[in-house]
């Protein structure tokens, strides 16, 4: 026989292809689970409003080390401010439960009065000392003084929840 050429064999380039293609199948796959779970509405933070009478309150989810440097209330239809205070005086201020438009509760406070008539939807945002985060969340007066919720408590959009159970959806990693 005349010297031919030796035939490789295929299945380590099989083998290599189809290591590539599951890699590249899983980074797919991590990615999209990634993007679902981040966009996921169940792990959504809840805050708290409650409305008693003319009296409109708010607790924001914060860790015991947090401390509330500003609280902006905003008609979440016009996009218009409508009060923003900051430095709150008092200990639950401080720990994100306040109460809006209660100029009494915050070192500086703005010029604007409560509405009396809330707008349909109020915008809640609050920033911490020391850091740029934040939070937030939009609540529908007509939902929050249709709820009646229990003295102590707040409504969110999943039920009734206390301050304690507010902040407990945050993983806190200090102990103060």
């Amino acid at each position: 026989m005349l010297n031919q050429p030796r035939k490789q064999p295929v299945w380590p380039f099989v083998l290599m292809g189809s290591a590539l293609g599951l890699a590249a199948l899983a980074a797919v796959g991590t990615w999209v689970y990634g993007a679902y779970s981040m966009s996921d509405p169940a792990t959504t933070i809840l805050a708290g409003m409650r409305i008693d009478g003319s009296r409109v309150s708010v607790k924001m989810p914060n860790c015991p080390s947090d401390k509330v440097k500003m609280v902006e209330v905003y008609d979440s239809d016009s996009e218009k401010l409508l009060w923003r205070a900051s430095s709150p005086k008092t200990s639950e201020g401080k720990r994100g439960a306040i109460t809006l438009w209660n100029a009494d509760d915050f070192l500086k406070t703005s010029s604007g009065a409560q509405p009396k008539t809330l707008p349909a939807n109020l915008d809640i945002s609050v920033t911490f000392a020391g850091v740029e985060d934040g939070t937030g969340d939009v609540f529908n007066v007509r939902k929050v003084k249709a709820a009646h919720v229990p003295d102590g408590q707040y409504w969110t959009r999943d039920g009734s929840r206390t301050a304690a159970q507010i902040d407990a959806q945050l993983n806190c990693h200090d102990s103060n």
